[in-house]
């Protein structure tokens, strides 16, 4: 067993707060404090944790991580396979017992793709009949879009083109209905404690920001005989050796983030028998603001590509067993896919590229800032990459840090230079990552805008050969990474997770690293 010093003081402060309250039947370490809990907005996985235990969409993952009837308890799709017509199960409803019914799925899917809302995944809805077209206003006609509910119990979906991760789609949390009354009595506070109405497998008893959220079990979630857990604590930690301490003293049961494992400790945490880790598809890499001079030039962002030696941050710092990444999709995402590889470490072509652009040896370059959130592994990263860009190119770069909910906000809003970021795949297809860079996509945040990428993908929504719409898939990203580089690609994720899998069930490695609450529960 490891050891772990830290003052007493702390340990009787932490052990009078658990006296203070029952402990939850599992206490979580979620890593960060959600921005939101609203399906049509949240975008990070903190957030989705949560929102995906209180709102259930018409499929729902598995521990696996492969959809499953939900909402719906059957489909039928067309010969065609355009048009998919889901039937609802028969005791489906909010968790204050009002029926749910098809059409709170229409309210819900337009809400989404209402430019107001500023729903970043709203793109994701735009495979649906005109759902594009509505999102960027040239429809202002909801009917014309391919969402029907014939009765309350059937809802009618055409899409524009065969779609085969569709149903993975239906499981994600944006496709989730949300109740329409609700919203329009409280507007934004609609998601508050004592005033949210969900139906999934959890309700939100409580939610004191940074301390923690309490989830409960829905009893009136239709499969709530199967949900074990009544009660979830999600502490939002995101300090590595506050998160492993609160483990180890058994203050928490599990945790989930990769983020949270100590650069220090790493060797000896993979030793413990709690620890377990698997591939899956995610990706780490840097965004470039576009706009923003220096990296208005594609050579200048080539240049800095160049000049990273991957396999140093996955040796020195990560040490996870993570591959190095040349591409932003990474192996084994969707059928038979293989990304382009992109630059690779070459820093003689990196000074030259600087020196072309007019900064010879990095004379006379700008100071820039790369941004990144507050954690240790974060941090490390950040300072890797800003003496690899000073070695190799001789350029100064000033490292931001800002919290998690103002990082997020400084990324949307294209207020920075370099920016730290990460993706994980929403659904088994190159799709989920290469549509984030659309020049529609509310996921963009680059000032990226491209007409050729955007046709690449286009034509592959289009194309029914699974062959021709890989070849498709990677021309699209060969020009995004390699000859506009837009991104940074650093490396490929491995999922960590933290418990004991003698007491501890349900927990279970998938390519899309999502764990569902209600499939775990105690030996």
């Amino acid at each position: 067993m490891l050891r772990f010093a830290f003052a007493a003081l702390f340990l009787l402060t932490l052990a009078a707060c658990w006296k203070s309250r029952p402990r939850a039947d599992l206490v979580f370490i979620n890593g960060a404090e959600p921005e939101s809990i609203d399906p049509a907005v949240v975008i990070d996985q903190v957030g989705m944790r949560v929102a995906s235990a209180l709102f259930e969409g018409l499929c729902r993952i598995d521990e696996a991580g492969k959809p499953q009837p939900g909402m719906a308890e059957r489909w039928d799709v067309s010969p065609d396979r355009k048009v998919y017509t889901f039937h609802l199960r028969p005791n489906t409803m909010w968790s204050d017992s009002v029926p749910l019914t098809t059409h709170d799925f229409v309210y819900s899917w337009r809400r989404v793709l209402d430019p107001g809302t500023g729903a970043d995944y709203a793109s994701q809805f735009h495979v649906i009949k005109n759902a594009q077209a509505f999102h960027e206003g040239r429809l202002t006609d909801f009917t014309q879009v391919g969402v029907t509910a014939p009765d309350d119990r059937t809802l009618r979906v055409e899409l524009e083109n065969p779609t085969p991760y569709f149903l993975d789609l239906c499981a994600f949390t944006t496709f989730a209905p949300v109740p329409g009354r609700v919203i329009a009595k409280h507007g934004s506070m609609w998601i508050k404690p004592g005033v949210l109405i969900g139906n999934g497998s959890y309700v939100l008893e409580d939610w004191l920001l940074d301390d923690r959220i309490v989830l409960r079990r829905n009893e009136r979630y239709w499969d709530a005989a199967n949900v074990p857990l009544r009660t979830i604590e999600v502490l939002p930690i995101s300090e590595p050796n506050t998160a492993i301490n609160y483990f180890l003293t058994g203050q928490a049961d599990l945790i989930m983030d990769k983020g949270m494992v100590p650069t220090s400790l790493t060797a000896k945490l993979k030793q413990q028998p709690y620890f377990h880790t698997g591939p899956f598809l995610g990706s780490f890499f840097t965004r470039f603001n576009v706009r923003r001079a220096p990296f208005d030039d594609p050579k200048i962002r080539l240049a800095f590509s160049l000049a990273v030696d991957r396999n140093r941050v996955t040796g020195k710092i990560t040490q996870l067993g993570e591959r190095a990444a040349f591409s932003l999709t990474p192996p084994g995402a969707g059928q038979n896919y293989q990304p382009p590889p992109g630059p690779g470490f070459d820093p003689k072509r990196a000074q030259q590229l600087l020196a072309e652009a007019g900064y010879p040896g990095g004379k006379g370059f700008p100071r820039v800032e790369y941004l990144y959130f507050p954690k240790l592994l974060e941090r490390n990263i950040a300072v890797e990459l800003q003496a690899m860009w000073q070695e190799h190119l001789g350029v100064s770069v000033d490292l931001v840090k800002q919290e998690w909910k103002t990082y997020l906000a400084s990324m949307r809003e294209t207020n920075y230079d370099l920016c730290r970021s990460s993706w994980v795949g929403d659904y088994n297809d190159p799709g989920t990552f290469l549509e984030m860079f659309l020049s529609a996509s509310g996921n963009n945040c680059t000032g990226w805008a491209n007409a050729k990428f955007d046709g690449f993908i286009a034509a592959a929504a289009r194309e029914p050969d699974l062959n021709r719409r890989n070849t498709i898939f990677q021309q699209a990203e060969k020009l995004l990474v390699t000859d506009d580089c837009v991104i940074l690609p650093i490396y490929h994720y491995v999922g960590v997770q933290f418990y004991h899998a003698d007491k501890l069930t349900g927990v279970r490695p998938n390519m899309i690293d999502d764990h569902p609450f209600r499939c775990m529960r105690w030996k």
